[in-house]
Parts: C-alpha cells; structure tokens; sequence
C-alpha cells in the first residue's frame, strides 16, 4: 500500500469549527486537517451566492475601464477584442463580445490562428486599422496584453487606445496601455490574484452593466448614530462608491461636547447622497450630540429594504449586523455600519437585478463561462473561483446551458446528466480546447456567440473531429519523444526534461510537456518549430516549487514572445538558436533547487465500517468543486470484509467490481484495472485495508455513492 500521511489535529480546533460554523464532526476534522480553518477560507465552501464575490470596482482601473468603453458605445467606435486560442482567452472573447454586439458597437474579434504567436501582433493592428478604413479607435485584449509593449505602443502611436484585461504574471516592464487591469498587479487593488482572463473579462462586463444603474459613480454616504452604554454617542460615516468602501470616519461624541463645525463631519458629508437606518433614531441622536440647529439631510433606507428584504423590517441595524452571513465569516469584530455597508451592497444588487432582469439572466450564462475558464486554466479551486464552478454547475444542471455548450454537451452524451467539475475538465475542456490547439481557434469562440442552433451543431460536430485528431498527436508526440525524454532527464540533472522534435505538432506542445512532467516529475520543456522551419516554439509546465515565467525570464531578450504562469508558460524563438537556448537550460537546471518530492498519500480522514453510509455524498458535496489546490477527499478505512467481487470490461486491463460489509450498509466500491490481483492478492471473504475516494455512480436517474479505490492491503497477512 502506499505510504500514507494523516495529519494530526487538536480536538478543539475541530470543535471550533464545529460549533462556530455548524459543521458536523467529520466535515469540520477535514477542514482541519486540510488548514482551512478561517471565516474568510470557509465562506467559499459554505457558501454559492455571486454576493460572496469580490466586487469589479476594486480594480483600480475599472472605472476608467468602464468610462472608455461607454464613450465607445456613445461614439459609436469601431472597436477590436484580441484575445488567446486556448479556452480561457475563447471565453474571456466571447463574454466581452457578446455584451459589446449587445450595446450596438461595431466589434471585432481576432484570435491567433494557425502559426500566429501568442498575443496582440502588429498584423492584428494594421488588419484592424485597414477593416475600419483607419477608423478602429479601441483595442481590448483579453487573457493577453501585459507583455506585448512592442505591439502596444504601435498602435498608441497609431492613434488607437488598449485597454489590456489579462491575468498572467506581468514583466518588469508594463506596455504603455491606456487602462491595465490584472490582478496580478501589484498595484491592481484586486484582492484575488488567481483569477482566470475569462473572470477579468466578467468583472468588466459586470462593471459595465452596473454603469447602467443609477447609482453608478455616486458618492454616497451611510450615516449612523447610536447610543453607547457609558452614556456617550457613536458616529460612524462610511463613504462608498460604486459599492466600494472609499472612506471610513468613527469617533465618540459625549452630549454638548463640541459644535458639528469643530469635526470632520461637515467636510466628510459635503456633496454626499447621506443614507441612514431608521431616521428618526439617529436623527435624535445627532441632535443629543451637537444640538437640534443641524438639518441634517438624509434618506431612510430602512423602508425600501424592507421591501426586498422583509427579514428587517423594523429592525436595528444591531440586528442587521447579527444576521449578516459576512459577520459570521469576519475573523474582525463586526460593528453595526459594517453591517450597514453589507446589507446595503444586497439591496442595490437586489434593485439592479429586478431593474434590469435580462442582464442578471444573461449575467448567470457568462458565470457559465467563467467557470469552464478557472477549470480549463487550472485556477486553484479556492477564493471566488470555488463560487465561479459552483454556479456554472448550478446552472447547467438546470437546464439553463448557455448556447454552444449545450450542443457540445449533447455531443459528448453529457445532456441531461448531473454534471460535475470532472466531467467539465476532463470531457468537454479537452474538446473545446483542441480547436485553438489544431490551429483553428476561430471554432471554438464561432460556437459559444453563433446564433443560428444549425450551424452549432456543426460546430460542436467540428470540434469533436478536431478533438480525436488532437489524442492522435499527443500519442504520437510521445512516441517521438520518449526515448529523448528518458536521456534528457538525465542530462539535465535530474531536474529538468527537454524534448525537441519538428513532428511535434505545435498544438500539443503543453499537453506533452504535462505528460513528461507526470513521469519525471520536474519542470519540462517540449519544443517543435513553425511549418516554415525559422522559429522554435515551445511549452513550459512546471512543478516543485520552479516558476516557469522566471525561469524563462532568466534568459533575458533571448525570446521573440514568451509569457505565462507559475506553472505553465510559453515561448518562441528563432531556430538558431536552439543550441544556445539548450546550453543555458543546462546550466540553469544545474542551480535548480526544487522542493523534495511528496511521496505519501495525504489522508483526510480515517473512517470505521459504521460511518460509511451514503451521508458521506453530504460531507464531500460540500469540498466540490474539486481541482487545483483542492484535490478529492482520500479516506481510509481499515479491516472492511469483501462480501463480493466481479471482474467487469472488456479491455486487456479489466476492473474490479466490490462490495464491502460496512455493518448496516453494503458499499459499492470500483478498482480501475486492478482485476488480476483478486485471488491473487485477495478473495471474496478477505478482509482489505482500503484508501479511497467517494465517487457518484448515475444509473437510471439514480445517483449513489461509490469507493473509487486508489490502494488496498490484505489486513489478514
């Protein structure tokens, strides 16, 4: 059996949790033993609603964002989207396309296709420049841009702005972009960095339907006054704008102790819309503080709340702090303006969505997209992109699948079944990425804004196609390479695995690097060359602690492009210098200094017969989505009896098929190719040591639990 690691917990940090969040005794010792043990951690678990997102406005350039793409529309501007050919930058296009046709501008769409490099090219400019006779004024790229200074200053200096939305590491160097939003920005103001470009591209869409309100770029003010139990008053202003809090003032007043023109609070609430909870509650309060010779001019929004949210009506703001689900979650103090701010925040989204109820409609259908995005771009699976899947999910199994990916799934058999993030990441991901993959991006992006249901079916049909011919590639790029992968492993020190071959196709030069990277495990590079021969091209994946874009950033100018993440990045470079380009990967390898290996099975937790119940869908619905840096539950269980084994499949590998006596219940269990160890290693009666997963089996309609068994040990040898 592998070598397994059960972390170790206190019995109070479990019972915190357990207590504090109402988590039962298993879920909580996971969360423990997994780390995840604050309020802001937990919320993405417990929690599905858009609300607990981060709101668009804290980029620091999106209103400027938002301004230069109104003025667009206004202006009637012919406008360009440049986005990438892998899944995110098809998505991240298709959403910010899709608004813009909405709102009448004349756009454009531009992917690379075929041998085009990665990013914004200055063929793209000049093609954009002569479709719009010289007219284009608006280039916006999405999940590309931040590397592309050459490219962007061209087209300032032709007089065309960019608006670069993307989410990759930038470089030292940022292009001279008229408005830059990556959260990956020191700068950026984003809390969130992990975002995907298609989740960048929806928070700007979302910033521009929010424009469309009234209360867009409105200073307002929430005012309010209570009395303390020493006898003094509290004052707090929170300042807010575009549902972001801009400013905060708090100070004690004792009654009579000042004159109002002696604080802040005149300069503070000067040219504000000023909001309070109950009027003439804190009205009488402010008169106990500086007299009954201030109007102060105000808005009772308790009233209108009430309406949307007939929980408050009539209640304190105490109250309202104390039914908050982001004060449950605060690891602060959670005082009554806050409560405030949030509940504030709930209404005018509640306002907007009644005001405006296609946008919500056609908001949920991107939410769709941006959640196949963090998949599709390994995003890890916490923060906000756990509430992005979650609602893809949700509203896919729904029935209410957004035009594209409703064909797509039909094609696969997917319709109409219960759709998990597995399914997305590896079925219909694989698919709709191996259009950009074969050189024909255009199919895949043509799908999910394609209007006429005939023509998405062919599309989803061509995409099927491309996606067999891709599996074709990757299996004969690892013919090719896998004699030169097992020697390049070990020239370049055990740390590093390069592979070059010219029939690579280009396409597939990351799915290849991955698979190396799966049985070497270190960083690995697989290269292949333009059809004309000039120019190497290659993917980087990456592991152990070794950043891919730094690792290419110590080569210095040697790239025509290079860009990515941690863990995945690629690059180009001409031909001649391939042998420079090896001689310093050589050298680089050997000051690699990656993290040891992890060789044991991480635990989450050891059950006895009797828990093993099908409650345990419960326990790991509420860890879905499964994905980056949030892998599926591992249980152990220790001396369970075999009360029936059958060999199924076909194949040359069989299954196992086994049940287990878990006292009460009898638990399914499959091992995937494991058939010829029954009575070999154990039979029907044995009793077995097990490490597993909880899997679904959907039969009939019918959804059960099943163990998804990774090891297993005969406990009576």
């Amino acid at each position: 059996m592998n070598k397994i690691n059960k972390k170790n917990i206190s019995k109070e940090s479990v019972m915190y949790l357990h207590n504090k969040f109402g988590l039962e005794l298993l879920e909580a010792s996971i969360f423990a033993r997994r780390g995840i043990t604050t309020g802001n951690d937990l919320m993405y678990y417990l929690e599905d609603d858009v609300r607990f997102t981060h709101q668009p406005f804290l980029f620091n350039g999106m209103e400027d964002a938002v301004s230069r793409i109104s003025d667009a529309i206004d202006e009637h501007e012919k406008v360009l989207i440049f986005g990438d050919k892998d899944v995110d930058g098809v998505t991240s296009t298709a959403i910010l396309y899709t608004y813009l046709k909405q709102q009448g501008l004349e756009v454009q769409w531009r992917l690379p296709v075929g041998e085009d490099a990665y990013g914004l090219s200055i063929e793209a400019i000049d093609d954009f420049i002569n479709s719009t006779e010289g007219f284009g004024s608006l280039i916006i790229t999405v999940d590309c841009g931040i590397s592309n200074i050459k490219e962007i200053a061209y087209a300032r200096n032709k007089g065309i702005d960019v608006i670069v939305t993307d989410h990759h590491n930038p470089p030292d160097e940022l292009p001279d972009a008229t408005i830059i939003l990556d959260p990956k920005m020191e700068d950026s103001g984003y809390p969130f960095k992990d975002i995907s470009g298609a989740a960048v591209a929806y928070k700007l869409v979302s910033a521009l339907r929010f424009s469309k309100y009234s209360i867009y770029n409105q200073d307002i003010c929430l005012l309010n006054a209570y009395k303390k139990p020493d006898g003094t008053f509290h004052i707090d202003c929170l300042k807010t704008r575009n549902l972001i809090q801009k400013k905060l003032y708090s100070k004690d007043f004792y009654p009579g102790e000042t004159s109002i023109y002696n604080t802040k609070l005149p300069d503070f609430l000067s040219g504000q819309q000023i909001f309070v909870w109950n009027e003439k509650e804190v009205k009488k309060n402010l008169a106990e503080v500086f007299g009954n010779n201030i109007d102060f001019q105000v808005f009772d929004l308790e009233p209108e709340v009430s309406k949307i949210i007939p929980v408050v009506k009539g209640k304190s703001l105490s109250y309202v702090k104390d039914i908050s689900k982001f004060a449950k979650y605060s690891e602060f103090p959670f005082d009554e303006i806050q409560g405030f701010f949030s509940i504030f925040i709930t209404f005018i989204e509640k306002k907007q969505k009644a005001h405006f109820p296609q946008m919500e409609e056609d908001s949920l259908k991107d939410l769709q997209l941006v959640g196949i995005a963090a998949l599709a771009d390994i995003m890890p699976m916490s923060n906000e992109n756990r509430i992005f899947v979650k609602n893809a999910l949700s509203s896919i199994n729904k029935g209410k699948t957004r035009k594209g990916i409703a064909e797509l799934l039909a094609r696969m058999d997917l319709a109409g079944k219960q759709i998990t993030s597995t399914d997305l990441s590896w079925k219909m991901i694989p698919a709709l990425n191996a259009s950009g993959r074969m050189g024909q991006s255009n199919i895949s992006l043509q799908l999910l804004i394609e209007e006429n249901p005939v023509e998405r079916n062919k599309l989803a049909e061509k995409i099927i196609e491309l996606n067999d011919q891709r599996k074709i590639y990757v299996t004969d790029g690892e013919m090719f390479t896998a004699k030169q992968a097992a020697e390049n492993y070990e020239k370049f020190n055990r740390k590093l695995c390069i592979v070059v071959d010219e029939r690579i196709n280009r396409g597939v030069t990351g799915i290849l690097a991955a698979k190396i990277l799966q049985k070497y495990n270190v960083p690995s590079i697989a290269i292949t060359f333009t059809e004309d021969g000039s120019t190497a091209i290659g993917s980087m994946r990456s592991c152990r602690n070794c950043i891919a874009t730094d690792f290419l950033d110590s080569y210095g100018d040697f790239f025509l492009n290079h860009g990515g993440h941690n863990a995945a990045a690629g690059f180009s470079f001409e031909r001649s210098k391939l042998d420079a380009f090896l001689k310093t990967a050589f050298i680089l390898s050997d000051k690699m200094e990656l993290t040891e290996e992890v060789t044991s099975t991480e635990i989450d937790a050891e059950l006895p017969a009797e828990y093993i119940t099908p409650e345990l869908l419960k326990t790991v619905d509420k860890f879905e989505p499964f994905g980056e840096k949030n892998p599926e539950l591992i249980f152990m269980s220790k001396n369970l009896k075999i009360q029936d084994a059958v060999i199924v499949g076909k194949t040359e590998r069989q299954h196992l098929k086994l049940v287990f006596d878990c006292g009460k219940y009898k638990f399914p269990a499959m091992f995937w190719g494991e058939a010829e160890r029954l009575n070999r290693e154990f039979r029907t009666g044995d009793r077995l040591n097990l490490i597993y997963n909880i899997g679904k089996n959907n039969f009939n309609g019918n959804t059960t639990p099943q163990m998804i068994l990774i090891d297993v040990e005969n406990s009576m040898k």
